[in-house]
């Protein structure tokens, strides 16, 4: 009988603590959303599906992150392009890159292409970043470096 009555016991008290949790959930205030742009701006379309306008911080390498840009200020945000310097953080990756050590490098960021975006039709997006290296840059890479975005 003594087992039956910790049992229940441990059952009511787990209830309990799940009920809680679930109140506690969904009480909770809706996440911040991005800076929505205007109608006729495009957007930077990031590793989670996000928008966004003149972020600060972008992750190039959604995989691994391996790859991000860091202290972005935005000289230009336009229908046709955006401009902006800042630092590429890349892990050098040696001798492997759980072990490696993100390197600084200045850059200047050019977002162009704009274009709808499949997931979102009635929205613009820009569709290629380039990177421009001012003075040091990462082994194997070129002065500019050209990605597409993904859509």
């Amino acid at each position: 009988m003594r087992g039956s009555l910790v049992g229940t016991a441990v059952t009511l008290a787990a209830g309990a603590m799940l009920t809680a949790a679930m109140t506690t959930a969904s009480a909770s205030p809706p996440a911040a959303t991005a800076p929505k742009a205007e109608p006729s701006q495009p957007v930077l379309v990031d590793c989670f599906w996000n928008r966004n306008v003149r972020p600060t911080d972008f992750i190039l390498a959604c995989g691994d992150g391996n790859s991000r840009l860091i202290g972005l200020h935005w000289t230009r945000w336009s229908p046709d392009t955006a401009t902006a310097v800042g630092v590429n953080a890349v892990n050098d990756c040696k001798p492997y890159c759980a072990a490696g050590t993100f390197r600084s490098y200045r850059v200047t960021v050019r977002l162009d292409r704009p274009e709808p975006w499949k997931k979102h039709p009635d929205v613009l997006r820009y569709g290629r970043m380039s990177l421009t290296y001012e003075g040091a840059r990462p082994d194997g890479f070129k002065n500019v470096v050209i990605y597409p975005l993904w859509d």
